[in-house]
């Protein structure tokens, strides 16, 4: 299968709907990675261009791939390998491109329902016939309006039978890993 996964610090939307640069977080590195590997996604990339994020993410994964966490722990040592760094959603883009040697249908999430939203069934069955995907996560309170404008389609929100609908990105990614890419 030719999908892979980003995780966008910025430029995201904050409460206020004003662009901001979110944090990386040790949860959000280690959980996705581990749903990443589990469900056999090519890449995780942590998309943020602040160095010192940049710099956080080289030590955990040191740490796991290098450092004692290797010998500790070899389960999350292989999860954190699929972890990528990229400065940014354009040269995300690019390198995603030239690894599979053409342009992938990039998919975006959002807890708000879009116009051009694809359905799951749909998506997996492109996935299981070969096309490459990329799918956008957003962080703070979702992707700015500038990398919406860009994608090709998005994934329909996950919604419960609630009016709650406040998910941790770890565990959108997850779920929506499941309705693509599980063993259903």
């Amino acid at each position: 299968m030719r999908v892979d996964l980003a995780l966008v610090h910025y430029p995201v939307s904050n409460r206020n709907r004003e662009i901001i640069g979110s944090a990386v977080t040790n949860l959000d590195l280690h959980d996705i990675a581990r749903a990443g590997r589990t469900f056999n996604i090519d890449q995780y990339y942590v998309v943020t261009p602040f160095a010192d994020q940049q710099q956080l993410v080289r030590e955990i994964l040191d740490h796991w791939q290098t450092g004692y966490g290797a010998g500790y722990n070899e389960h999350r040592k292989e999860a954190l390998s699929i972890v990528s760094i990229c400065d940014d959603v354009a040269t995300l883009y690019e390198e995603v491109t030239a690894k599979w040697q053409q342009r992938p249908t990039i998919l975006a999430t959002s807890a708000a329902n879009a116009d051009i939203s694809i359905g799951y069934d749909s998506v997996r069955t492109r996935i299981f016939s070969g096309e490459p995907f990329l799918i956008l996560l957003g962080t703070g309170w979702g992707l700015a309006p500038e990398i919406l404008a860009g994608v090709d389609g998005f994934l329909p929100p996950l919604k419960g039978f609630g009016d709650y609908n406040h998910l941790s990105v770890r565990s959108a990614a997850s779920i929506i890993m499941d309705r693509l890419l599980g063993d259903q």
